[in-house]
């Protein structure tokens, strides 16, 4: 009789226990279904134009601005400054790919709408960025070692002085030559690959927001995003700057990149119906080439823009000035932190 007197206490108590986790079930059930929200199309259009309009605008200040100030006398490669900007734009880039690039990539392999196996079991992304900048690391050196063995078969060999059209060439002035030739296919093949990087993330960027019916997550976005691509332009117009592209390549590599966010937030805008962020494909397909860029853009933030300068012997025989580039490097670290903080991008 007396264990009769607890059934309403157990029934309650189970009762209780149900009603406070059955939110949490059907959280964990419906996460992964496409969500369809009652929003005003027409606002979030709207928004998303003026997104589009910010974004291109940014962009395009940022990646011109480093190509309209190179012939200014202060900020040539000579310069101590011009160390102190490098230094900024490289932890601009370092800090997007480790705190913006690669958390991404790792909520989109590790969602719960993927299977447990292979995802589960495996830290893909680690992996594919860890692979992708080995692979930037050997496309680079081919590149450079390519251009380097085709300089020294055009060569000829050089005893003394060799006669130019000009005059007299000592055989220093074609070794000087050559070092500058290479020097400047690294920089253009720096450029390209940083670029790549950054697009590849960009276009993701711009699909998510265009097709985001969530005017809470569309707004702040809007100046988060604006600030993010005017720092990623400083750094790679930086780059492009000191690949001395002809007029018509540069104007190229400036478009493409201010146009790459504004065209995904137009491609996300129309297909805002059918895509679904949730879904398996687009998680493993935003995963991987999130891995991948993140690893394109820490091995160039850290070994072609950092280790470049930092050992420069400009900056080892100046305490001031070394020091210098580790605020700017820092400072460009911050801007990019703050905005993760403050974007949540």
């Amino acid at each position: 009789m007396s264990n009769l007197q607890f059934h309403p206490y157990r029934i309650f108590t189970i009762s209780s226990l149900v009603i406070l986790f059955q939110p949490l079930l059907v959280f964990s059930r419906c996460i992964c279904e496409k969500q369809y929200k009652d929003e005003n199309t027409s606002q979030t259009s709207t928004y998303k134009a003026i997104a589009m309009a910010s974004i291109l605008v940014a962009s395009a200040i940022g990646v011109s601005l480093p190509l309209l100030l190179k012939n200014v006398s202060a900020l040539r490669p000579e310069r101590a400054i011009y160390f102190l900007i490098k230094a900024f734009a490289a932890g601009v880039i370092l800090a997007t790919g480790f705190l913006h690039i690669l958390p991404d990539a790792y909520d989109s392999l590790k969602s719960p709408c993927l299977s447990e196996n292979p995802w589960g079991g495996f830290p893909f992304t680690g992996f594919i960025a860890m692979m992708a900048a080995i692979l930037t690391l050997m496309m680079e050196a081919f590149a450079t070692g390519y251009h380097r063995r085709s300089e020294l078969r055009k060569a000829q060999p050089v005893n003394g002085d060799e006669e130019s059209d000009g005059g007299h060439l000592h055989g220093s002035a074609f070794v000087l030559e050559r070092s500058n030739s290479s020097d400047l296919i690294r920089h253009r093949v720096i450029s390209q690959v940083l670029e790549l990087g950054i697009v590849v993330h960009s276009v993701i960027i711009g699909i998510s927001l265009g097709a985001s019916d969530s005017l809470k997550t569309i707004k702040p976005l809007i100046a988060a995003l604006s600030f993010h691509q005017f720092f990623e332009g400083m750094g790679l117009g930086g780059c492009i700057s000191q690949a001395k592209y002809k007029l018509k390549a540069t104007i190229i590599m400036v478009l493409f990149f201010s146009l790459t966010t504004p065209t995904g937030i137009a491609v996300g805008l129309g297909i805002s119906k059918i895509y679904d962020e949730n879904s398996p494909t687009a998680l493993v397909v935003q995963g991987v080439l999130n891995s991948a860029s993140a690893g394109i853009l820490i091995y160039m933030a850290l070994v072609d823009l950092l280790a470049t300068d930092f050992m420069n012997p400009k900056i080892q025989s100046n305490v001031r000035l070394q020091l210098g580039a580790y605020a700017t490097l820092l400072l460009g670290a911050a801007s990019m932190s703050v905005l993760a903080k403050w974007g949540g991008i």
